[in-house]
C-alpha cells in the first residue's frame, strides 16, 4: 500500500503534468494563429508526451492500491510574441518539472519507497532530454532571430519530428 504523504505528491505531480500539457497545447495554438505550422507539430506531440507522462503516475497509484485525486488544472497563460520568447517560457517551463520530480524522488528516498524511485529514474532521463531538446531550440532561436527564411527552415524541420518514436528519428523526445 501506498502510504499517504507519497499519494499525495503523486498526485500533486500529476497536476503538474496535466498543466505542463495544457501549456503545449497553448502554444500549440499560438504558433497555429501565426501560421507556424511545424512550431505547432512540435508542441502538440509535447502535450501528448505530457499526457502520457501524467499517466504514468496516475497508473503508478492505482497499481499500488492508492487513489487518484485530480486537482484543478489552471488556463494556460500565452503572453509571448516572439518563437524565441515561447522557447525561453518552455525551457523554464521544463525545468520546474524537472525540480518537481527531483522533489519526488527526495520523497521516495525519504519513505523508502522503492517502486517509486524506479518509476522516477525514468523521469529523471526524461527530464534531461526535455530540457535538451528546449535548450536546442531556443540556442538556434538565438541564432536566427524570429524573422525570415531560417525561421520558415527551422519551422520546416520541427515539422518534421515524429510523432511517435518508433516512426524514425532516434527515439529521444527532442527536436
Amino acid at each position: 500500500m501506498i502510504k499517504e504523504n507519497v499519494q499525495e505528491a503523486i498526485n500533486g505531480q500529476i497536476q503538474a503534468e496535466l498543466q505542463s500539457a495544457y501549456q503545449y497545447l497553448a502554444y500549440a495554438a499560438w504558433f497555429d494563429s501565426k501560421n507556424l505550422k511545424g512550431f505547432s507539430h512540435w508542441m502538440r506531440i509535447q502535450w501528448r508526451e505530457e499526457i502520457e507522462h501524467a499517466m504514468k503516475f496516475y497508473d503508478h497509484i492505482l497499481r499500488r492500491d492508492g487513489d487518484v485525486d485530480l486537482k484543478d488544472v489552471n488556463k494556460p497563460s500565452v503572453d509571448i510574441e516572439t518563437p524565441e520568447e515561447c522557447f525561453e517560457n518552455v525551457l523554464a517551463q521544463e525545468q520546474n518539472v524537472t525540480k518537481k520530480i527531483h522533489k519526488l524522488y527526495d520523497l521516495a528516498k525519504n519513505e523508502n519507497d522503492y517502486p517509486l524511485q524506479t518509476l522516477l529514474h525514468w523521469f529523471i532521463d526524461e527530464q534531461v532530454e526535455e530540457e535538451e531538446a528546449a535548450q536546442e531550440i531556443l540556442e538556434k532561436l538565438q541564432l536566427i532571430g524570429d524573422h525570415g527564411p531560417n525561421l520558415y527552415l527551422l519551422d520546416q524541420e520541427l515539422g518534421q519530428r515524429p510523432a511517435n518514436p518508433d516512426e524514425g528519428g532516434n527515439g529521444e523526445s527532442g527536436p
